[in-house]
């Protein structure tokens, strides 16, 4: 169930939508100001890239696969953040009023 960033900006409860670069440059976003989406999209990198160094150590401590990494979710107080497209593709949502569920099943399944 592929998405675009316009399918994903017009469902219920999405406050905003982005892409970005491995190192947090935002490349496109819907929903929010250009400053907010370049801020957004550098502290999503960072998270994105402690998730991948993490998943590594605990893939060789474990011995059980845990990379590539397919994304990751935030949820805090009123809102839920869901990254994906191999962490690189973001929706921040409330989190009462989105459909997570269906969120997360359209960016973590379509990698």
């Amino acid at each position: 169930m592929s998405a675009t960033l316009d399918d994903l900006a017009k469902m219920v409860g999405v406050v905003m939508v982005f892409e970005y670069t491995p190192d947090g440059k935002c490349t496109a976003y819907k929903n929010v100001s250009p400053e907010m989406a370049a801020m957004a999209s550098g502290f999503c990198a960072t998270v994105t890239m402690q998730f991948n160094t993490l998943a590594g150590a605990f893939s060789a401590l474990s011995e059980r696969p845990w990379t590539p990494q397919q994304g990751w979710i935030y949820r805090g107080c009123d809102y839920t953040v869901i990254v994906g497209n191999r962490g690189y593709r973001a929706v921040f949502a409330e989190t009462e009023k989105a459909d997570i569920n269906q969120l997360t099943h359209i960016l973590l399944e379509s990698n």
